[in-house]
């Protein structure tokens, strides 16, 4: 069995770069306003998740889990349970710890280790009667599913599951966020993480004395204020701990990894060699496609996103709709 295979995805070729496809959908794509139905699930440690629901009657259920700084509004959010949605599945978009409207309660983050909030999550959902069936994490929130598949191999409780644009070695993928046009990335993605942090300890002491001004990458932000808030000795420590490439091995879960290979958050020797992948895991790696971009389209400004219809495809095949009537639309294969 080939478990790391070659993508059919071809960008358009008016955003071929790595660049574009990656900002484009952030600043362009139109997003869907749906009519989501909240609910907060309480922690055993006194802290809470917030989950939005995108209900469709006796059809399978779908987990999303987003990645860093991201939420429902992120632009491959709702797009993607709107999708889910016209094609026969149910959706459950899941909020990390204080990503929400509401700041989390504890001292403690999410982070790309914790795969305990998806556990609890699950068993949540599981003991009302909605457990999904499926789970589709994005970057930080692949890390996470694929930390947890591995952890948990055949006890899982998904039957399938998608990760894309997966930082699979954390501490390869925050050094190269200092280095080159990738420092642009870096440093949005540190000052969104600062204004949090400023945010929520605005309402509550902060267990640390740090002046987070003086904090430029991702790498210091995850040494100063990660790490020990989240009961790890530094970054190394966390990163060790948390990147999803050791626990691939381990995934018994029928799993798509969808990659590209010019990601700019990572280099291209970051995606995990076959020798790494499990007989469930399969990596399609597409040359082109950034960071959660996988644009194409034929014609100047008429962008086509490749990322849901594949993800459906792949959801057909591990897991048929249970409605008999769905929408019908081109998926790639």
């Amino acid at each position: 069995m080939n478990k790391r295979t070659e993508s059919s995805f071809l960008p358009a070729w008016w955003l071929r770069s790595p660049h574009l496809q990656t900002l484009w959908p952030v600043f362009f794509r139109r997003r869907p306003h749906l009519p989501l139905q909240a609910e907060r699930v309480e922690l055993a440690d006194g802290d809470f998740i917030d989950l939005a629901h995108y209900p469709r009657p006796d059809s399978p259920l779908v987990l999303v889990i987003h990645g860093l700084e991201g939420s429902v509004d992120s632009h491959y959010a709702q797009t993607l349970m709107q999708a889910l949605h016209e094609e026969g599945f149910a959706s459950v978009f899941m909020h990390l710890r204080g990503r929400s409207q509401t700041p989390n309660r504890l001292p403690r983050s999410y982070h790309s280790g914790l795969t305990s909030d998806i556990a609890e999550v699950l068993a949540h959902l599981q003991q009302s009667g909605r457990m999904p069936d499926a789970a589709v994490g994005f970057s930080l929130g692949g890390n996470l599913i694929l930390k947890y598949l591995g952890e948990t191999g055949k006890d899982s409780g998904l039957k399938t599951a998608v990760a894309v644009s997966v930082p699979f070695q954390l501490q390869e993928c925050a050094r190269k966020l200092e280095s080159g046009f990738a420092r642009v990335y870096g440093l949005h993605l540190v000052n969104r993480l600062k204004r949090t942090y400023r945010d929520k300890f605005s309402r509550m002491p902060s267990p640390l004395t740090v002046d987070v001004s003086k904090l430029k990458t991702l790498f210091e932000f995850d040494d100063r204020i990660t790490a020990p808030l989240n009961g790890f000795a530094d970054a190394e420590d966390y990163y060790r701990r948390s990147s999803s490439a050791q626990f691939l091995r381990s995934i018994q879960t029928p799993t798509l990894i969808i990659h590209a290979k010019d990601d700019p958050f990572m280099h291209p020797t970051t995606a995990p060699s076959e020798d790494m992948l499990s007989d469930s895991v399969t990596l399609e790696l597409a040359a082109h496609g950034g960071h959660v971009g996988f644009i194409s389209g034929s014609l100047p400004w008429q962008a086509e996103y490749w990322l849901e219809p594949r993800i459906i495809a792949w959801l057909r095949t591990n897991l048929p709709p249970k409605t008999p009537h769905t929408k019908q639309r081109n998926t790639p294969a």
